[in-house]
């Protein structure tokens, strides 16, 4: 047996989407399952997001910390957004965020990993950059709004973060995934071997 997610689609009878917010909606498919029988799903539909694990010279990685309104914490987070524009090329969103909210741009890009959030109820796929040779962006400022303003920012040593992950201190899914992803290859084939960043990212289709 190969270890490796393939894609696969059972029949839908029937769907409909009861809820359509100002980024994501919900949709409701009537699928049927290997016996036979139809059974409801509800799922969050999703435009995907990529994150930007910024890793400087002094090995340390750049950290935001933001209000979450629906867990009520402020988080510990990489760089990330949404992929506002469908066929977006990743790589251009993941530098995007990285300038808009740390006013920081990076030399060297590779994909550090590919993820489903939250596959048991929402199709919102994450492509995580690692990004490397960081420098201050030039230029003002990009003018935050909302959630965004009360930003605080950091930079802390891989060790320590990894450390809060496993003491359950840090629980952005984004950071947790892009840090332990860092420590694997560190210890496997190296930074240098990881994918490109335009590898192709089945899950979001786009143009190079």
């Amino acid at each position: 047996m190969t270890i490796k997610d393939t894609p696969e689609e059972w029949e839908i009878r029937a769907t409909e989407t009861p809820f359509v917010g100002n980024k994501t909606s919900v949709r409701t498919d009537d699928v049927v399952m290997p016996d036979g029988k139809v059974v409801r799903r509800d799922y969050q539909v999703h435009p995907g997001s990529v994150g930007v694990l910024a890793l400087d010279d002094e090995g340390r990685v750049l950290l935001i910390r933001q209000y979450r309104h629906p867990v009520r914490q402020k988080l510990w987070e990489i760089p990330a957004g949404l992929l506002d524009v469908p066929g977006e090329n990743p790589l251009h969103a993941a530098q995007r965020e990285l300038y808009e909210e740390a006013h920081v741009k990076a030399e060297d890009w590779r994909v550090l990993t590919d993820v489903y959030t939250t596959a048991g109820g929402c199709d919102e796929a994450v492509r995580i950059f690692l990004a490397r040779d960081l420098s201050e962006a030039e230029g003002e400022r990009f003018e935050v709004e909302h959630e965004e303003i009360d930003l605080e920012y950091a930079r802390v040593p891989v060790d320590e973060l990894v450390r809060g992950v496993l003491a359950g201190e840090l629980h952005n899914n984004c950071l947790v995934v892009g840090v332990l992803s860092l420590i694997a290859a560190q210890n496997g084939d190296g930074l240098d071997a990881l994918r490109p960043a335009d590898a192709p990212w089945p899950a979001r289709p786009f143009e190079a």
